[in-house]
């Protein structure tokens, strides 16, 4: 059985700037599905409050209706909501990808 969007309940444990962080908002944005974006660099209560979570120190992590996904791409959350059957497949024209590191400096 399919979900609706206002059932899931997403909470997103990013960088501001990070390739991968991106990659989960763009896969977000693409269905449409409200999600609480949560900063883990200007936050250290927050980043704590993943690292408790999730019981490793990697981002991004996102947790769909209390379960915890640790460490994970746009391409990961967008198969994990798919097979749950949070959302169905859809195009999309955003550029951004859903696989990709952060840049070298």
């Amino acid at each position: 059985m399919s979900q609706t969007k206002e059932s899931v309940l997403v909470r997103a444990y990013l960088k501001p700037t990070c390739g991968w962080s991106n990659g989960v908002r763009a896969v977000l944005r693409k269905y449409s599905l409200p999600f609480e974006d949560i900063d883990i660099i200007s936050n250290p209560v927050a980043y704590m409050e993943m690292v408790q979570k999730s019981h490793q120190r990697l981002s991004p992590c996102v947790e769909i209706n209390g379960v915890m996904l640790a460490d994970v791409s746009g391409e990961e959350v967008e198969s994990y909501l798919l097979q749950k059957g949070f959302v169905s497949p859809v195009e999309s024209s955003d550029a951004t990808p859903i696989n990709q590191g952060c840049p070298s400096h």
